[in-house]
């Protein structure tokens, strides 16, 4: 389900994204609230459930870009 509100984010953010998410040892509530900050400083809302399975679901699926803008596609609410 692609919502073409939500921009394409560049491989540099993902890569930062990605890096702090994977390399810092976070557990989901953490790794929310990474997945929060992103999206806030970007102007998009997220709630806090819905960050949580976010970050759940790349765990288990990867943290592939493509993966992981599909995701933020999927979450980021326009604020």
């Amino acid at each position: 389900m692609e919502n073409s509100k939500i921009e394409k984010f560049g491989l540099n953010e993902l890569t930062n994204l990605r890096n702090e998410l994977m390399e810092s040892g976070l557990d989901s509530f953490q790794g929310a609230q990474v997945l929060s900050s992103f999206l806030s400083g970007r102007g998009y809302g997220i709630g806090t459930e819905q960050a949580r399975a976010a970050v759940l679901r790349l765990e288990h699926n990867g943290f592939s870009y493509d993966r992981m803008q599909q995701e933020l596609e999927r979450v980021a609410l326009v604020m």
